[in-house]
Formats: C-alpha cells, sequence, structure tokens
C-alpha cells in the first residue's frame, strides 16, 4: 500500500521494483497475491493496461492508517491506550524530540477539552 500511496497507481512489476529499493524482494506472484488480497478487501482497485493491469489505492493512507492502530490497539495492547503509550514512550527508536513532539500532542488533546 505504500508504494501505491507513494507512487500513485502501478503495475506489479513497477511495485518489485519500488520495494527492492527498500530492500523488500518479493516474487511476482507474490505481489500479486498480496494485491489480489488487498483487492478482494476494497482496499485497491485495477485497470486492465495492455497485458498488465495497473493497481491503485481505494483508501487514503490515513484511513488505513486509523484501522491498524485499531486493530494493533485490541490484538496487541487489549483496548488499552495507556499501554500502547507507555510501549511507546519507552522504546528506544524514538528520538527526544519524537518523545516531546507527542507530549506537545497530547497536551494540544487536553487543552481543548476533547473526551473522545
Amino acid at each position: 500500500m505504500a508504494v501505491l500511496w507513494e507512487s500513485g497507481p502501478s503495475t506489479v512489476s513497477q511495485i518489485r521494483v519500488a520495494l527492492s529499493k527498500r530492500e523488500i524482494n518479493l516474487a511476482h506472484n507474490t505481489v500479486l497475491t498480496i494485491l489480489r488480497i488487498l483487492e478482494e478487501k476494497g482496499r485497491v482497485g485495477r485497470t486492465l493496461e495492455g497485458r498488465a493491469h495497473r493497481y491503485a489505492a481505494l483508501v487514503a493512507r490515513e484511513a488505513a492508517g486509523a484501522s491498524a492502530i485499531t486493530r494493533l490497539l485490541e490484538t496487541v495492547f487489549g483496548g488499552s491506550a495507556d499501554q500502547l503509550l507507555t510501549h511507546l514512550a519507552h522504546d528506544p527508536r524514538f528520538s527526544p524530540s519524537e518523545i516531546r513532539r507527542l507530549r506537545h500532542l497530547l497536551n494540544e488533546r487536553l487543552a481543548k477539552g476533547d473526551p473522545g
């Protein structure tokens, strides 16, 4: 999905090239299988272009991200946002500036009095 969001509608071959630049090497059939599953789920669409199909994202990155976070929260953290935030705060991959940004976002939310 990231390739389709960043590059726009693409063929399987174009997706494989984009993935290989990220050091992700998948066989043609593997990429095609993933795209077919995403198509069945309504996440991507395809159009025939010559002998190949061009696949395009049908859902926005933000919507897909929200859905993924919800699944992650439910399946990994038992629905606990507190546990997720605790995990993020202690993850060494996040820099102090990223943690400050997260703190700023949370403080903004509190200042607005947003209960949601």
